[in-house]
């Protein structure tokens, strides 16, 4: 039997947002997609951005936008990576104070969420399963994130950020549980590239 089958078989067959994220952070080591992103500012100005990003959990990610622009996002475990081609620089934080700069910094978590998030179940909306993520640490970058679940799959993601913006992600081509390189996820910045921490 199929691993994604056996699972949906495992789930209520209307199980909410809260029992999928569940499942998800359960049964999940691994997680590829590509993504859709829209930023859309309090002016209503709106930015689009697409590309590829992949987890290994926990802890370990590599977000890479391809469009319009090229940047790389990548958690090691213990450091937040973001590398700028066009700057030929490189930021880098500690991960644990970094979560609200990524989204795949919640995907990638512990299975423990309830520990720095209050965790609200939202019902249905365009054929997803939502639920809200607000996090007890003010300080984190944003205000709440909501994720939409199929078939206990994150489909999409919005975030608020204290700044009144509001970014929308959408995830296509999901592949579940792939065997990855580890060495994706060590980052070594490229020579001549200028390094500034941000701790």
């Amino acid at each position: 039997m199929r691993p994604l089958l056996l699972l949906l078989l495992t789930l209520p067959a209307f199980a909410g947002g809260l029992e999928q994220l569940k499942g998800f952070l359960s049964q999940t080591q691994a997680f590829t997609a590509s993504f859709q992103q829209t930023v859309s500012q309090k002016s209503g100005k709106q930015q689009q951005a697409s590309g590829i990003m992949a987890i290994q959990r926990p802890g370990r990610f590599d977000w890479n936008y391809v469009k319009p622009y090229e940047q790389r996002v990548v958690g090691d475990g213990k450091q937040l990576w973001i590398y700028d081609p066009d700057l030929n620089q490189v930021t880098r934080k500690r991960l644990d104070q970094a979560l609200g700069d990524s989204p795949a910094a919640l995907l990638a978590g512990s299975n423990d969420l309830e520990k720095s998030y209050k965790l609200t179940d939202m019902g249905s909306r365009d054929g997803l399963e939502w639920i809200e993520a607000t996090p007890k640490n003010r300080d984190s970058g944003f205000e709440k994130v909501r994720m939409g679940f199929k078939d206990a799959q994150p489909m999409a993601m919005e975030l608020a950020d204290s700044f009144g913006q509001t970014t929308l992600i959408r995830f296509s081509n999901i592949s579940r549980n792939p065997k990855l390189d580890a060495n994706r996820f060590n980052f070594v910045p490229p020579k001549g590239a200028d390094v500034v921490a941000a701790d």
